[in-house]
């Protein structure tokens, strides 16, 4: 009876002192959950509103040519748009292209800058849905011109030497490039299955890390520009995420990309606000709150965990709290707020500090959906 006893106290005991930790465990899984959602929060639901809201914004939103911030959002809602197999948003999101290759041609920016040359993701997103060659053409054409020899152009004084060693002639070694050259390289890649594209990219993304990525894993603006500003690094946090996400496993420059990826998602970890935001200057707890670069923040550690580069539950739980936290700022008319609006350079602390704080400026609202792409991804 004495033993009985021993063995009914000592079962008691374990389940009480297991309960804790099954509950503990329960509770850092929810935490890092980024498959279910409260209501009203999932992204199917913001994936849907934005996109739609997208449609109906006058093409171009900016006057003259179709700029890169409608190039990101236009890629971000066509990425959505087929992950939910969304035939009718589809089809509203090409008819809006359509005109492009008719009588708003002149639309279509000249590929001859980063900025303009990023247009080309589109048509190959349409092309990767739709398999119509006219955008896989068009797609292709800009994402060569990208390195065309620059030789009889207006280029900068670097744009040969950076040729002559390989890398696009477009190159400037500002931060925000690194989504520029490699969305469309890798949306080439992609689309045409010729390596020569993906490889430009990681070539030129190595570059960059070399040049740019501090000790502490962020990156300064520019060489000139030591400030860490927050859409900036979203920029090469994004970039790099996309170009892991079809780099092949063997590519030799991969191991290169994948330890300067992880060193910034480590060092982001540290500045992510309680909100689950950022801020405009990462470093800076006396800098306002941005949402652009938190955006693409969430995207870079959603992509990371979605494809097992990032541990689970640490990273998880930073891109469902950044999630939470950026769609926050969405109000009711779908437009999201604390947008920094566009910036160039400037060796300047207070220029960074004193930046717009735009509502619904599609910087912004384009990371929207790439995190609610990668969420069903």
């Amino acid at each position: 009876m004495k033993i009985k006893s021993v063995y009914r106290l000592t079962l008691i005991c374990c389940i009480v002192f297991l309960l804790p930790l099954q509950d503990f465990g329960q509770e850092k899984n929810e935490n890092s959950d980024l498959r279910h959602w409260p209501a009203g929060s999932s992204p199917q639901e913001i994936g849907k509103r934005l996109a739609e809201h997208f449609i109906i914004r006058p093409l171009p939103v900016a006057p003259g040519k179709v700029l890169y911030p409608e190039v990101c959002t236009w890629y971000g809602a066509l990425t959505f748009a087929n992950l939910t197999k969304d035939t009718k948003l589809i089809a509203s999101l090409e008819e809006r292209f359509k005109p492009l290759l008719g009588a708003d041609s002149v639309l279509i920016p000249i590929p001859n800058h980063v900025d303009n040359t990023v247009f080309g993701s589109v048509p190959l997103e349409l092309y990767l849905i739709t398999k119509d060659l006219k955008y896989l053409t068009l797609g292709k054409r800009i994402a060569d011109s990208q390195w065309a020899s620059p030789e009889g152009t207006q280029v900068t004084p670097d744009a040969k030497v950076f040729y002559e060693k390989g890398f696009t002639p477009q190159t400037r070694m500002w931060i925000d490039d690194m989504f520029m050259i490699t969305a469309v390289q890798v949306q080439a890649y992609r689309a045409t299955g010729d390596k020569k594209y993906i490889e430009r990219a990681a070539k030129e993304m190595v570059l960059y890390l070399d040049s740019l990525q501090r000790p502490n894993g962020l990156f300064f603006h520019a060489p000139d520009v030591p400030f860490f500003w927050s859409r900036g690094n979203g920029w090469m946090a994004a970039g790099m995420s996309e170009l892991l996400s079809s780099l092949p496993k063997n590519n030799a420059l991969r191991p290169r990309i994948m330890e300067g990826y992880k060193k910034m998602m480590v060092s982001l970890l540290k500045y992510q606000d309680e909100n689950g935001t950022w801020r405009q200057l990462i470093d800076q707890s006396d800098s306002w709150n941005e949402t652009s670069g938190t955006g693409m923040f969430a995207f870079a550690m959603i992509t990371g965990v979605k494809n097992g580069w990032l541990d689970k539950n640490i990273y998880g739980a930073a891109a469902r709290k950044a999630w939470l936290g950026l769609i926050s700022y969405i109000d009711k008319s779908d437009d999201l707020h604390e947008v920094c609006e566009g910036t160039n350079k400037k060796n300047d602390r207070q220029y960074y500090f004193d930046r717009k704080r735009n509502i619904g400026d599609l910087h912004g609202q384009a990371p929207v959906l790439w995190c609610a792409s990668a969420l069903l991804r």
